[in-house]
């Protein structure tokens, strides 16, 4: 037996392996559950109003740069959602959030140790950029389906389009959307670009920070030229109404 009691309770307070009680627990589920609910919440409000993406409000609390200037759908060059649909989703009109097949491969991709296709349709990755975190995770792509299942259902291809189209990020400094995009890369509004400059533009986005729509490389001009024959391709499918 120890001489110092004090010692004897400090120890028998503190036990390893012990449980919470079953009130804490009950807690703690009940906080997660309402945080995940949140997307959810908030996601009919993003009808309208001009939303931000977890990533402009990070640069802005850590005191980086962040440019921004939201333009409308309709008043865009017709030439850019066609560009960035071409490159970033050509299923975009006939999927409901998640194009299955292209998932599929990647996943089959990844068992197969290849892991440097990403999968991702446009409106997975606003439900990434509004709500969500950069980055490769499972539990992220597990957050991310069922949310753009969801942002689908709720907000339609149209809106999606210009959301994404106004927080996708589109330069090496804190540009985000097409409109600073644009002002970056050829000095001129987003409403004025033609063909080849609305493909360079897409043609950057997997990497706007490495890529360059201002001063493009050879793979980069490949890739616009690709996306430039595809958006103008007269099978592409325009669900979101654009203009003519």
């Amino acid at each position: 037996m120890s001489d110092n009691p004090g010692q004897l309770t400090a120890a028998s307070a503190v036990q390893p392996g012990r449980r919470l009680p079953l009130r804490t627990v009950r807690t703690i589920l009940l906080i997660v559950v309402l945080v995940l609910l949140v997307p959810y919440v908030l996601t009919p409000f993003y009808a309208a109003g001009h939303p931000v993406s977890t990533l402009m409000l990070w640069r802005s609390l850590t005191g980086q740069p962040v440019t921004r200037h939201w333009i409308d759908l309709s008043a865009m060059s017709p030439y850019l959602p066609r560009s960035v649909v071409a490159a970033e989703d050509a299923k975009f009109c006939s999927h409901h959030g998640i194009d299955w097949g292209a998932l599929r491969e990647v996943m089959d991709d990844a068992e197969e140790g290849d892991v440097s296709r990403g999968g991702s349709t446009i409106t997975q990755q606003v439900a990434k950029n509004l709500f969500l975190w950069q980055g490769r995770s499972y539990v992220r792509k597990a957050l991310e389906l069922p949310l753009a299942l969801w942002i689908d259902l709720v907000l339609g291809k149209r809106r999606i389009l210009e959301i994404y189209l106004n927080i996708a990020e589109l330069g090496p400094s804190g540009q985000f959307g097409v409109e600073a995009g644009a002002n970056y890369a050829f000095n001129r509004s987003a409403a004025g670009l033609g063909p080849r400059e609305a493909a360079l533009l897409a043609a950057i986005l997997p990497n706007p920070v490495r890529r360059s729509a201002r001063t493009p490389g050879p793979g980069v001009r490949r890739l616009s030229g690709t996306y430039m024959v595809r958006g103008q391709a007269s099978a592409l499918q325009t669900c979101w109404g654009e203009r003519h």
